[in-house]
């Protein structure tokens, strides 16, 4: 017994060594060296805030979206894990919302609950609330929405549920992110909320396989018109409309998968989101640079010429930032969280 005893202490030893040696070793990948970055920034109360812009200073929104990306691939520290599923506790409300602690700024409620539901999901914690919620978000029957109206089926930002004709703000990411949680929370395929949400995202799908961005704010369709009046395909809302498609349960050789990912194929390029052409529009290739990156990893893998130019482009400190303002990735978490995602997906290829 004594000789046991004195086996394992040394044992016990041995490993807490191992793990002290590996805590202090530098991070020798740009991915480690990013996530590294993602957990400095931690706040002791387990949130995620931005230093930037104020209306992400509350962390709500922000914390589910670095914890997600951290929980793909990054050791975390101590703790760090269950602080951050403490913080998103905490602002959830009785509705089972995130983003709505304040009701006078919302944070992002239906982007912020949807990275709620898939960080969860992967530290295994019960989401039924928030799922609950998202159903009741979407643009339904049940607040007076049609077919036909151009709105149907989508989520916007979030809040009080939209009453036709009132839409606000609605767009194919939003509604992107709130399909990958339902997928990810197993919503059964006979809920209707699925067959809803894919007349929005077929009316977001153009024939050269891409996609657009919104139905219904025309003005954010960054890409601008053709000749025909038809909205222009672009980058970042053809990787959306990828990850739509896939969360609906298209497989990924479908022919609508297969015909983005061709558009996707084609228009690649490593240093910015491709589709816009014209003076107009040229500051949205590199103001939508990381979104991009992520995105298209996500949807159809990573090429090593953006591998390597996110490499080449991490700062001393492992952070990335945009130099273009226009989607708030000159945020370092926001641009990190984006570009560790992405050398993650790359990975995983």
């Amino acid at each position: 017994m004594h000789g046991g005893s004195a086996s394992l202490t040394v044992l016990a030893l041995i490993l807490t060594a191992a793990c002290s040696v590996h805590a202090d070793r530098p991070p020798t990948s740009a991915i480690e060296r990013g996530c590294q970055y993602l957990w400095s920034q931690q706040a002791a109360d387990g949130g995620w805030r931005s230093r930037t812009y104020g209306l992400l200073k509350s962390g709500q929104s922000l914390t589910p979206f670095v914890l997600n990306t951290v929980l793909q691939g990054c050791q975390a520290p101590a703790g760090g894990v269950d602080r951050a599923l403490a913080f998103l506790k905490r602002n959830t409300n009785s509705e089972g919302a995130v983003g709505k602690m304040d009701p006078l700024l919302y944070d992002y409620p239906n982007y912020a609950t949807a990275l709620t539901v898939q960080a969860l999901g992967r530290a295994g914690k019960p989401v039924s609330p928030m799922i609950d919620w998202l159903l009741t978000q979407q643009f339904s029957e049940v607040h007076g929405w049609k077919r036909d109206d151009p709105a149907y089926g989508a989520w916007g930002m979030g809040g009080e549920p939209r009453v036709a004709p009132n839409p606000g703000h609605v767009d194919l990411s939003m509604t992107r992110h709130v399909l990958q949680a339902l997928a990810a929370a197993k919503v059964p395929s006979s809920d209707p909320a699925w067959a809803r949400a894919r007349v929005f995202v077929e009316r977001c799908r153009n024939p050269d396989g891409g996609f657009y961005f919104s139905t219904v704010v025309l003005d954010a369709n960054k890409a601008g018109q053709d000749l025909d009046a038809q909205y222009r395909s672009y980058g970042t809302a053809t990787a959306d409309g990828i990850l739509s498609l896939l969360a609906l349960g298209d497989k990924p050789d479908s022919d609508r998968v297969k015909s983005a990912q061709r558009w996707l194929a084609e228009h690649d390029r490593p240093d910015g989101a491709p589709g816009f052409t014209g003076e107009a529009y040229q500051r949205w290739t590199l103001g939508l640079r990381f979104y991009y990156a992520a995105a298209s990893a996500e949807a159809r893998g990573a090429s090593r010429l953006l591998v390597s130019s996110l490499e080449s482009s991490q700062h001393l400190d492992g952070s990335w930032r945009n130099p273009e303002k226009l989607v708030k990735e000159d945020d370092p978490l926001i641009a990190t969280a984006f570009a560790v995602s992405t050398l993650i997906h790359a990975k995983l290829e």
